[in-house]
């Protein structure tokens, strides 16, 4: 007789699912406490998303920590036959810091882990358990499956150099190919090199045909080796790979995966639910030679309210736009308009915030500037424009798809004419970009004190309440009618077409038509 799961909630029902799931596949359920030493967390802080921790003292004196990380533990403490393979699942709580609250939140995960003798048919089990884990949420799901020695190895046969290679993965991570290339350029990379680089943004789509493509830029025996593994894989995930996709831009940490990544998306759903892969150096740490595998699975986000209602009313998909109020949205909804993404109602005409065109399959909401990245990084809205300022300074999780050229200025620095700085004291700096000028100043290594503004800001240093800003300048006339100049410029700006990460996976086909037609309007 089959168990009627429907009365529990779907966190609840998906985590007794997998745990079946999983003990059927032959793994061991693994127990732990809530803490763990501070010390693991000290000693291994670069496998850490973050080395803000929950600490405490116990009884006997001893610096103990709330768990950030599960893997660390198993990693740590798993008891493994020698020339074997342990395999393992959890159902535990993190504590980690959230960037929109400013605290800790508690996570519920579930996944697998298999420690030690990992080859070939282990790495397909983890994989073909996370496409069912993923299938048991009864959504529309993707995984995506890439090889982190494929774009390492691209890396080392382009000679990018080791300094900018973190800033390199970031472009790759956010599919933002147009900071790639000025990022390569100036580290002095060839076109040729820099042309390769940015055609891992089309490496994707199934594994026959990413893989078929992917051979042609095989450039070294380590692309050749990445690829060569996931050909292995795809083929013993033979009946499964319907909902898997190849993306070899997906990379992860770099000082944490060092071979295949996975990252898992359920319809309606605005971030990652599942991620995972091999990380071999962290299991290293305890066991010489050892390698491992696993991921985790995202409990808490099942049982939040879908971002989505498309699949809910069976309609066609509709691509929904966040557009900011002002010229800047205009010009764009002009330009997206004339290839066939206008809306029968002119939104100037009326005080509606969403006007939508079903036939075209858009839906556009105006908002504020500055509230675009929220509403796309938290799935409200698929796609946006915004400017690079408000981006950087958002630190939104989002990709960042096309640099549309319009609105271009700089962030500079600015103080008044006769103002000679004194490096030995503290600068004090106002500025409504406080990200921004924490992150210039500090790669500096400069003592600042940071005085928030709004508005206003050339007033600052004026009245004497700042040595400097840091704002945006375009042609420098408020500055100098205000008898400030312009001492740096460090960042061009200009509006950028973003897109929730989880979206694309689900309406990329939707996504790459309306960028296919904006920028032939850009181009011209």
């Amino acid at each position: 007789m089959e168990l009627n799961l429907d009365f529990l909630k779907p966190q609840e029902r998906v985590s007794l699912q997998l745990r079946m799931l999983y003990e059927k596949a032959g793994f061991l359920q693994y127990h732990m406490g809530r803490f763990e030493e501070y010390s693991l967390y000290q000693e291994n802080r670069r496998f850490l998303p973050s080395e803000q921790l929950i600490t405490f003292t116990d009884l006997d004196g001893r610096l103990l920590a709330l768990k950030p990380d599960v893997t660390l533990s198993i990693a740590k403490n798993a008891r493994i036959e020698k020339n074997g393979c342990g395999r393992f699942y959890y159902q535990e709580k993190i504590y980690r810091p959230s960037q929109e609250s400013h605290t800790f939140q508690e996570i519920s995960q579930m996944g697998v882990e298999c420690i030690g003798n990992v080859d070939d048919e282990v790495t397909a089990q983890a994989v073909s358990l996370a496409i069912q884990s993923l299938a048991l949420t009864g959504k529309e799901y993707v995984l995506e499956v890439s090889h982190m020695g494929f774009v390492t190895g691209l890396l080392d046969a382009v000679g990018a150099p080791e300094a900018i290679r973190p800033q390199l993965f970031t472009c790759i991570q956010n599919k933002n190919w147009h900071d790639l290339q000025e990022l390569a350029a100036d580290a002095g990379l060839s076109k040729q090199g820099i042309d390769a680089l940015c055609k891992l943004g089309r490496l994707s789509g199934t594994w026959e045909e990413v893989l078929e493509n992917a051979e042609v830029l095989a450039l070294n025996a380590a692309m050749g080796a990445a690829l060569s593994e996931l050909r292995t894989l795809c083929q013993a995930l033979s009946g499964q790979t319907e909902h898997l996709k190849l993306e070899l831009s997906l990379v992860n940490d770099m000082k944490y995966y060092n071979g295949i990544v996975l990252q898992g998306f359920l319809e309606g759903l605005p971030r990652a639910v599942l991620k995972g892969g091999r990380y071999d150096p962290l299991a290293a740490q305890f066991r010489p030679g050892t390698r491992a595998v696993g991921y985790a699975l995202y409990l808490d986000a099942l049982n939040q309210p879908d971002s989505d209602d498309n699949h809910k009313e069976k309609k066609p998909a509709m691509l929904n736009v966040a557009l900011p109020k002002g010229r800047l949205g205009d010009k764009v909804y002009n330009m997206l308009a004339s290839v066939g993404y206008g809306c029968p109602e002119n939104y100037n005409d009326t005080r509606k915030l969403v006007v939508e065109n079903p036939e075209a399959g858009i839906r556009y909401f105006l908002v504020k500037p500055s509230d675009v990245t929220i509403y796309v990084e938290h799935g409200a809205a698929d796609v946006g424009i915004v400017g690079k300022d408000i981006l950087v300074e958002s630190g939104a999780d989002v990709y960042e798809l096309l640099d549309t050229g319009l609105g271009k200025c700089h962030m500079c620095v600015a103080g008044r004419e006769d103002f000679k700085d004194d490096p030995g004291r503290t600068l004090r700096v106002a500025t409504k970009f406080v990200n921004i000028t924490k992150r210039y100043y500090g790669a500096q290594g400069r003592n600042i004190d940071i005085i928030k503004l709004n508005g206003s800001i050339e007033l600052a240093p004026l009245l004497g309440l700042s040595d400097v800003i840091v704002d945006i300048v375009e042609t420098g006339k408020t500055l100098k009618e205000n008898n400030l100049r312009v001492m740096e410029k460090f960042m061009p700006i200009s509006a950028r077409f973003i897109a929730n990460r989880a979206s694309f996976q689900m309406k990329g086909k939707e996504m790459e038509e309306l960028l296919k037609k904006l920028k032939s309007v850009i181009e011209q």
